[in-house]
């Protein structure tokens, strides 16, 4: 190698490419360019939400197996919008010596749920009380291992699909015998997706840890946050969770930083628990920035995007300090109203230090089409604020 063409590799930034064009992406633009990093999305249309913003897109489905080779040519490290890509897909990445951060080791932890709480348990991590039941399963199977957990555990039971489920999707709750015999024969799978039955946890609230993770182990955890659902769907994030015992925020970072050790992941990984009379549980898993972490893009010294984007590169990973006492961060959700635009005046006027981050998504209900995030002292006051912007926005109200 010539001594130019050294000192040109020396001063090269690299390449990441991120398999999905949704809002994860689209976010992620900005500390890439802070950092002088170059994305490459593969996006499904010119019109998906990071394809809008990102110049370096190419057009492609994450389950066509050519397609994702052909978009990962010449990148320095593939990553994800989504976990849908399909293991086969990603172990032909890693032998053909692409990076590939989380590993396709890692990452099954989080496209499927049943091999997730398998590792979880072995590893004496605090998880619900659970079983599985295969796909193929004859009906004479199906019937004694509901009935035998439903026995063990306690009617109602939650039903879900060990892979391909979200936001609400892919989750039944069956309340007696019956009920969960129907709802397994109105959903038939398809090996290797599987029945993941859990016990229903009577929990106090839902929370969540972020870490983010390198591949030399560095790893930082973000303060613990409060999550509250509707329908099924992240509607507001509280960071940090108001009046959480300290001992138990820090017990919820450990059994985070734990998860990311135990399933080897690299980049963010984000940890949904259920707090309990008895302690914490936990419930799902997500390695990429998550919607619990948006809040970090305002309130937060580092980003969960830029500290991706620093873990799946191995660069040393950024505070993730609270630059405020709290941050309240609402998911603008779509409805059968528009006007989205025409209301930001409203909003800016009303709110001049809340931040309002849209999506470029075309309204529908219940979709996520943006978020507020509002920080300060005062949390009942950033919390009706918040989604007052949020509400406005979605045309919710108007006044």
């Amino acid at each position: 190698m010539s001594e130019a063409q050294s000192a040109a590799d020396e001063n090269r930034f690299p390449t990441v490419g991120i398999i999905g064009g949704g809002q994860l992406a689209r976010m992620s633009a900005q500390p890439a360019i802070a950092l002088g990093v170059h994305l490459r999305v593969l996006a499904a249309s010119l019109e998906d939400s990071a394809a809008q913003v990102i110049p370096d897109v190419r057009i492609g489905s994450h389950d066509d197996v050519q397609a994702v080779l052909d978009f990962a040519e010449g990148l320095d490290v593939v990553t994800f919008d989504h976990e849908h890509v399909p293991p086969e897909i990603l172990a032909q990445l890693v032998d053909r010596g692409i990076a590939v951060h989380p590993s396709p080791d890692a990452l099954i932890h989080a496209q499927d749920k049943v091999v997730m709480r398998a590792a979880l348990s072995a590893a004496r991590l605090p998880c619900p009380q659970w079983a599985s039941l295969a796909a193929d399963a004859d009906a004479a199977t199906t019937q004694s291992v509901l009935s035998e957990f439903g026995e063990r555990a306690g009617w109602p039971l939650i039903l879900k699909t060990s892979r391909g489920g979200y936001d609400g999707r892919g989750v039944w709750v069956a309340d007696s015998l019956d009920a969960a015999l129907a709802i397994v024969e109105a959903h038939p799978l398809t090996a290797p997706t599987q029945w993941l039955l859990e016990e229903r946890v009577d929990f106090t609230r839902e929370l969540a840890a972020q870490v983010a993770r390198s591949p030399h182990g560095q790893a930082v955890a973000y303060p613990i946050v409060q999550t509250v659902q509707q329908d099924g769907i992240c509607r507001e994030v509280i960071a940090p969770a108001p009046e959480l015992a300290s001992d138990l925020s820090i017990d919820a970072q450990r059994i985070a930083l734990k998860v990311a050790e135990v399933v080897g992941v690299t980049g963010m990984l984000a940890v949904e628990m259920f707090e309990t009379a008895d302690g914490l549980l936990i419930n799902e898993l997500a390695m990429r920035p998550h919607n619990s972490g948006h809040w970090t893009i305002d309130g937060a010294v580092t980003s969960q995007f830029e500290n991706h984007l620093r873990a799946v590169l191995d660069l040393p990973l950024g505070s993730p300090a609270a630059r405020a006492p709290y941050s309240v961060m609402v998911n603008v959700l779509g409805t059968d109203k528009g006007g989205i635009y025409a209301a930001y005046r409203h909003v800016m006027a009303r709110e001049p230090h809340a931040k309002v981050h849209m999506y470029g998504k075309s309204p529908r209900p219940g979709r996520k089409l943006g978020h507020v995030t509002i920080s300060g002292d005062d949390l009942p006051s950033l919390i009706e604020r918040g989604n007052h912007a949020a509400d406005y926005l979605a045309g919710v109200i108007d006044e």
